[in-house]
């Protein structure tokens, strides 16, 4: 008598490629017909002794259940493909087309990031870290507004002001506390440039965001003036946007950088007047300036504090910092009139970058 594992391998070497509908039907009647090969197996079961006939009968079942399965199955792929049936279902041939999966793309906002990271890397920068993001997202009071020249009674920190998790500890606000982390760790000379998501509690409209990126970027080394830093802001303007694009400085204020100025460029309507510029024709694009002797102070006298040689004295290092809005550079590089766009997971948006 043909033992079940024998009947499978018969049925399985039966199922070739070529089969037709009629094919099908004639392996169908050969095992499981009247007359067919899982028959004969039942009536030898009937002969077998009375301790056998359940475990037979049990095999005979999973048997008959494998091959209509099977059979279902191979009728079912060959009346959605219309070809010869091949042997997959079986697991003995994997030569039958898969179905295709769309291939993925990296978001919009992680393109600009590496896109900005890359450009200032060509003028000597590294990243404080591994992209995307980089630093501790919850940081304390101390290291988000105490470190960079922001005590408790400025007024410049109610912008800063952000969610707070239990006392004194909080998301982020900008990246800039990471410049602190870097230089507590690290001797001059620094070229660092600091990626990563920012929390503010701003109200969410088309240029605002109460999640968002940002990316600083630091230098300190002896003898950096004002005029290093403007050439580096014009060499990533244009490098990010284009040769023919202006750059001009405006004086401003940040709490930790000394003297401070807005970058603006160029408006990307050519000052013919649109949303972005407000018909203006320039743009506001990031805030930098020279790092605050102060925030040098801080910074060594952490140093000092934790055994370490004081390393940032404003009388031997001065060094330049900025911090620009990842998505904002980005809506005016693609021309996206609203933030929220990036943050709505549309793929009619996303599939055009």
């Amino acid at each position: 008598m043909a033992t079940d594992t024998e009947i499978l391998d018969q049925f399985r070497k039966a199922v070739t490629p070529e089969l037709s509908a009629e094919a099908l039907e004639a392996v169908k009647i050969r095992f499981l017909g009247r007359n067919g090969s899982l028959k004969a197996y039942m009536e030898e079961i009937r002969k077998a002794e009375p301790g056998r006939k359940a475990e037979l009968g049990r095999k005979a079942n999973e048997l008959k259940q494998s091959i209509e399965s099977t059979l279902e199955e191979l009728k079912e792929r060959k009346a959605r493909v219309g070809a010869p049936v091949a042997k997959a279902v079986l697991g003995e041939d994997l030569t039958l087309p898969g179905t295709g999966i769309p291939a993925g793309a990296r978001h919009p906002i992680t393109q600009v990031t590496e896109e900005i990271v890359d450009i200032f890397a060509r003028m000597g920068f590294t990243p404080a870290g591994v992209l995307p993001f980089e630093g501790p997202e919850i940081e304390t009071e101390e290291f988000n507004f105490e470190a960079l020249n922001i005590p408790l009674d400025h007024a410049a920190r109610d912008p800063f002001d952000t969610f707070y998790i239990g006392e004194k500890r909080l998301l982020r606000s900008h990246t800039t506390p990471v410049q602190i982390h870097h230089m507590l760790a690290n001797d001059p000379p620094v070229r660092i440039v600091m990626p990563g998501r920012v929390f503010r509690p701003d109200t969410i409209d088309a240029r605002h965001h109460n999640v968002f990126h940002q990316l600083d970027g630091l230098a300190v080394e002896p003898g950096i003036s004002f005029a290093d830093l403007k050439g580096v802001m014009e060499a990533f303007v244009k490098a990010c946007f284009g040769p023919s694009r202006k750059m001009r400085l405006r004086p401003s204020f940040f709490p930790f950088t000394e003297p401070s100025a807005e970058v603006d460029m160029s408006c990307i309507c050519d000052a013919k007047g649109c949303a972005f510029c407000s018909g203006k024709g320039w743009i506001e694009i990031l805030g930098c300036g020279l790092v605050h002797e102060n925030v040098f102070g801080w910074v060594d006298d952490r140093r000092e504090k934790a055994g370490k040689a004081r390393a940032y004295d404003p009388e031997k290092v001065s060094g330049f910092a900025w911090g620009m809005g990842v998505e904002r550079v980005a809506s005016l590089k693609y021309g996206i009139p609203d933030v929220r766009l990036f943050y709505q997971n549309d793929l009619r948006f996303l599939r055009q970058f």
